[in-house]
This record gives structure tokens, C-alpha cells and sequence, in this order.
């Protein structure tokens, strides 16, 4: 057989790509099948995700609750996740000898606390099972032919009955997709944090506290809402209620120039005029009390110290000695303040795109392309995304195990 021949071609050598050919290769031992990867190492964001621990999946184990954390994608992958979903990811990983565990915020990791051990997983499978994998093989162009698909990479071209494209967010792979008549939503950005300069945070780089937040456009009208932890960073605001906010927002933030008002409520779901009357209640119960140096409502001591300041008080000022404006202003700021919001920051490690080929595009029962036969997908390439927190790898994991399904029972008819 022609040593450029191959059954099955996984173009990208990343989680999903990786998943695919091993879940193929378990189902049919005898498909020969390739994996081709531009760069000399492979599973490089499976190495620096979760910090270097690689965050595998989120302990969300019911299909529908599961999909709403997909702002690109939820009711795509409901189906899906009825196939493959976080309970098999766990048990196919504990089969192959990696124990998983699951922490306070949902996100698991293995117990090794290093991405390490998934990759010498991946490794070993691939060297066990016989895929093979052909790295700096950067594809330069894809054809269909009669029967089969031709892959020409820099170095040689390739044969295969069927191809699988796991190349993530890759522009190069897009631009080759969309001339083979496939639409393309362009990307843009979809996991980041907000670039804030204001006096009131400076000096609160660390500060974490439980918010709601709503984005306001030019007009100063609502067009986004969260709520959720949010963490003062030295360059604005991240947390998981901003990272919501960029995932869901991604197109809406994009056409707002990523400059922006947001309005956060420190004390999450609290108005201004409850907020005043406990104010009023404090200065009765506690007249001689500095009000800056005790903070209320469970809110860290740097943040009301801020907040207080920001309210017209001074550091040595006693509930007694404070009028009732200065107590609205304090009620105002608690539950209304502003911020204005000038660019964003991407995390190298997480940085996610929204975008990809139009989900119309593909069957999702199989994965495969609508427009052509035999042309399957797996992980971002496809116009899927989600927030922050496992959800992205187990869109990997699923889609490229019913991938491998759907071609392991067709090839072996």
C-alpha cells in the first residue's frame, strides 16, 4: 500500500485532533490512520491550559445544563452531549490509567495537578495503537477527488478516504475551507478581561468579590447583564462574571470597540434605597463607629475602604457626623457604580475565538460537513466556543469521539 495512503487523515495535532484518531484507531484497529500537525510539538494548549494542570472537563453532568455554558453552540451540542459527555470523558481517562478530581468551582483537573499526564496519555495511545504522526506538516491545500481527498502538506502530499479537520482557530485551514465552498463566520475574540483605568481600583489588584454587572453602549442603554465572582487585576477587571460578559458579549463588545460603561452592584442583587435604610440603621446602632474602618455587607475591607472614600468620607469620619447625603452617595456607589471600560486583555493560555465554520454546516450527529462527504470536524474549528472553566476540552473530547464513531462504523461496513 502506498506509504502516503492513509484511511483517515486528522488534520491538527491538538486535544481533539488527538482524541480522534485514538477513539478511531480503539473502535477500528485496522483503519490506517494519520495525524498531521504544523509545528514541531503537538498538544501545546492542552500543556499551558488550567495554568499547566489542564482543566478536562467541568463537573456538569446533565446534557442541558451542561450546553447553556456554550454562547456559540448550546443547542448544537445538546444532542452530543446525550452521546459523550462529562461522566464518559472521566471514565475514559480513568480507563487509561489518569484519575480525574473535581474542585470547589466545578473545574477538574488530574490528580497529578499537571497537564503532563494527559499528554503521555495521548502519547502513549497513539504509539500503542499505531497512529501515526507526521509533525511540521503545515497543509498547504486540500482537494477532493473521485473518491478520496488529497492533503498537500510542505513536505509531501497525502491520501485519505476520509479527513478530519481539528485545527482549532486557524485562519489558514478557514481560508482553505471556505474555497472549498464552506462558510466561514469570521472570528473574533471571546474569552478576555476588561482594561479599566480608575483611581477607585488602583491599589485593589486581588480583590475578589460577588457581583452583578451590566454592560452599557454608547446610548447608555443595557445590552448585557452577569453576575459572579469579579477580580480586580492591575490592568482593569477579570473573574468569572467579566469572563461571562466577554463570552456571550463577544460579538456585541467587538462592535462597540471594546470601549464601554459597565455598572457593577457590589452587593450583588441589593438596590440603592434597601441599601440606604440599612445605612441609616448603622448610624443609629453604631454612632461612634468609623465607618471606614469596618466594613459592611461582607464586602473586603480594601474594596469598601474604597468605596467609602469614593462616597465623600473621610478615613477618621463616625456614622454619628455623616449626613444623609454622603450615605446616599455611599448607597449609590455600593449598588451603582460605574466604570468605563477601554480595550481588553486575552490570556495567552485560555484565549478562545469565537467563529469558525457556520454550525449550519455541520451534522451533528456525525460531525460532518454538509457541504461535502467524508469531511469531518472536531473542537474549535467550527463556529463553538464557551466560557471559561473545562467546557472548551470537552467540546473537544465530545465532538471528536462522535467523529470517530460515525467513521469507524461507516469504514468498517
Amino acid at each position: 500500500m502506498d506509504t502516503n495512503a492513509f484511511d483517515v487523515i486528522v488534520i491538527g495535532g491538538g486535544a481533539a485532533g488527538f482524541f480522534a484518531a485514538i477513539n478511531l484507531k480503539t473502535k477500528a484497529p485496522n483503519l490506517k490512520v494519520a495525524i498531521l500537525e504544523r509545528g514541531s510539538q503537538v498538544l501545546t494548549k492542552v500543556k499551558i491550559s488550567g495554568g499547566g494542570r489542564c482543566n478536562v472537563t467541568h463537573g456538569e453532568f446533565i446534557p442541558s445544563e451542561l450546553s447553556k455554558n456554550y454562547p456559540r453552540g448550546e443547542k448544537e451540542l445538546l444532542g452530543p452531549f446525550h452521546t459523550f459527555m462529562t461522566g464518559d470523558t472521566l471514565a475514559w481517562f480513568e480507563e487509561r490509567g489518569v484519575n480525574i478530581k473535581m474542585e470547589e468551582d466545578g473545574r477538574m483537573f488530574p490528580v497529578s495537578n499537571t497537564s503532563q499526564t494527559i499528554i503521555d496519555c495521548f502519547l502513549n495511545q497513539i504509539a500503542t495503537l499505531g497512529v501515526s504522526l507526521l509533525k511540521e506538516h503545515p497543509v498547504k491545500e486540500i482537494h477532493k477527488l473521485e473518491h478520496s481527498w488529497s492533503v498537500t502538506t510542505t513536505n509531501k502530499t497525502l491520501l485519505a478516504q476520509k479527513i478530519v479537520i481539528a485545527t482549532g482557530s486557524n485562519p489558514k485551514i478557514w481560508n482553505i475551507l471556505s474555497a472549498l465552498k464552506h462558510t466561514i463566520v469570521p472570528p473574533v475574540a471571546s474569552l478576555f478581561t476588561f482594561n479599566i483605568k480608575d483611581q477607585r481600583i488602583l491599589d485593589l489588584p486581588g480583590v475578589s468579590s460577588q457581583v452583578s454587572i451590566k454592560v452599557m453602549d454608547q446610548k447608555g442603554k443595557v445590552v448585557l447583564q452577569s453576575e459572579g465572582p469579579l477580580l480586580i487585576t492591575h490592568w482593569g477587571m477579570s473573574g468569572p462574571a467579566i469572563l461571562k460578559l466577554s463570552a456571550w458579549g463577544a460579538r456585541i463588545l467587538e462592535a462597540l470597540d471594546y470601549t464601554f460603561t459597565i455598572v457593577v452592584n457590589w452587593l450583588l442583587d441589593q438596590n440603592q434605597e434597601d441599601v440606604l435604610r440599612r445605612l441609616l440603621k448603622l448610624k443609629t446602632k453604631h454612632p461612634k463607629q468609623t465607618i471606614a474602618k469596618y466594613p459592611q455587607f461582607d464586602i473586603p475591607k480594601r474594596l469598601w475602604q474604597s468605596i467609602v472614600k469614593t462616597s465623600g468620607i473621610t478615613p477618621v469620619e463616625i456614622w454619628a457626623d455623616i449626613p444623609k447625603s454622603k450615605l446616599q452617595n455611599l448607597a449609590q456607589q455600593l449598588t451603582q457604580s460605574y466604570f468605563e471600560v477601554s480595550g481588553k486583555s486575552t490570556f495567552k493560555e485560555e484565549f478562545v475565538t469565537a467563529g469558525g465554520v457556520a454550525l449550519e454546516e455541520v451534522n451533528f450527529k456525525t460531525f460532518e460537513s454538509r457541504v461535502h462527504p467524508n469531511l469531518y470536524f472536531a473542537g474549535e474549528v467550527i463556529n463553538v466556543d464557551a466560557i471559561t472553566g473545562g467546557f472548551n476540552f470537552q467540546n473537544a473530547w465530545t465532538s471528536a469521539y462522535i467523529v470517530s464513531k460515525a467513521i469507524s462504523q461507516d469504514l468498517q461496513q
